[in-house]
């Protein structure tokens, strides 16, 4: 297999060191063990249940479609005796014990966990055209259920492989803060070689570009208002003379849009570290109901080089840029994430990353409907169990 995430992490050897995984492949720690190995919040002193079957327990739960706590409690109380048993509960836990729990472990522990097994089992997307290039989106998303009195719904940043949308990475932004502080935290525990990283305007700073560049990492990244003057640069660049180099035309969500790209190669005196190539994105999209059509041209920069990545892998990765945005759609509306009024401790941001780790596994296991994947995963319980490597 060519390069790829899976050996990103490999070659981390801290991430392996905290999670106590394997170096080979062919003895990858299954996820239970990952979730029974997570340091517990708990004191000592009367402790009933193991960490990771309270943890596997709430998985099960969400894979099944459960979107708040009463609900993995409704599960926990429906599921056979004998599913308890193979996750190592003896005893039905009660739902004070579940919710006591998930609104106690340490957010970014519990993260860097579920991210680094995601990667090391997602399948390598980049192909066999460019080995070295791995589509990573950067995006965040506000929790907007998780508002509580004059307290900020908590806001998550979220490092997503444009392939499965698997999230490899997660950060909760500071209170009176925003994602531009959260974006080195966010990747420092990633290897970024051979990583593209994709992200909208907010992040178009001259300090993430240094600090994707000095750790192996490339970058596309929009330019907006934010920009002026570079964005005032791109715009002046000779398009009409640069030759189109991309072209598509897709149809859905009721409205039809042609996406045509140009790159060209841009002076050192961009205002941009390590810019190599300019991209034109002009989009024109028609709305079947009204016919009206929009036309709308966005920049962007890159440091990949021609010999890099051609117009064809560029427009490929900009479009797997909004694999994150699908993502959020998948949280909000299948799981509704938004409508969560769970609110105690860091309960939302746990009950985020068990979505992520749901919709990460189905996607593994190659569902395409995740709405039809949790029903299945209700009703099959030993198929969930696979999942987590405790088949029957």
């Amino acid at each position: 297999m060519s390069s790829s995430l899976i050996d990103v992490l490999q070659r981390h050897r801290r991430d392996v060191d905290l999670l106590h995984l394997p170096a080979g492949p062919s003895e990858l720690t299954s996820l239970a063990d990952v979730l029974d190995r997570l340091p517990d919040p708990r004191r000592v002193r009367g402790r009933r249940y193991r960490l990771g079957s309270l943890l596997a327990l709430c998985l099960l739960a969400v894979l099944g479609g459960a979107t708040t706590l009463a609900g993995i409690a409704r599960y926990a109380v429906d599921v056979a005796p004998d599913v308890r048993e193979r996750i190592g509960l003896r005893r039905l836990p009660r739902a004070t014990t579940l919710g006591r729990l998930l609104a106690r472990p340490d957010g970014d522990v519990l993260d860097d966990a579920v991210g680094a097994w995601l990667a090391r089992h997602a399948t390598d997307p980049a192909g066999d055209d460019f080995p070295g290039l791995v589509g990573v989106a950067v995006d965040g998303k506000v929790v907007r259920g998780s508002r509580q009195g004059t307290q900020a719904a908590i806001h998550l940043l979220t490092a997503v492989l444009h392939e499965g949308q698997t999230v490899i990475s997660q950060r909760q932004i500071t209170s009176k803060s925003n994602e531009i502080p959260a974006f080195a935290p966010l990747l420092e525990r990633l290897d970024l070689r051979g990583c593209v990283i994709t992200a909208d305007a907010m992040h178009t700073q001259t300090g993430h570009a240094e600090h994707l560049i000095t750790r192996g990492g490339h970058y596309i990244l929009v330019v907006k208002d934010n920009q002026k003057k570079l964005r005032r640069q791109l715009r002046r660049l000779p398009w009409r003379d640069v030759p189109l180099q991309h072209r598509t035309r897709t149809q859905g969500h009721g409205r039809r849009e042609i996406r045509r790209l140009k790159v060209c190669t841009v002076q050192p005196s961009l205002l941009f570290p390590h810019a190599v190539q300019a991209i034109e994105v002009k989009r024109r999209r028609t709305t079947r109901t009204t016919n009206k059509t929009t036309i709308k041209t966005i920049y962007a920069v890159t440091s990949l080089a021609p010999e890099q990545a051609t117009p064809d892998r560029i427009a490929e990765l900009i479009r797997g840029h909004w694999q994150v945005e699908a993502l959020h759609h998948v949280r909000d509306v299948t799981f509704a994430e938004d409508a969560s009024r769970v609110r105690a401790g860091t309960a939302p941001r746990a009950m985020a990353t068990l979505r992520n780790l749901a919709i990460g596994l189905i996607r593994q296991a190659g569902w395409t409907n995740i709405a039809a994947a949790t029903d299945h995963y209700r009703s099959r319980t030993d198929h969930a169990l696979q999942l987590l490597n405790l088949e029957a």
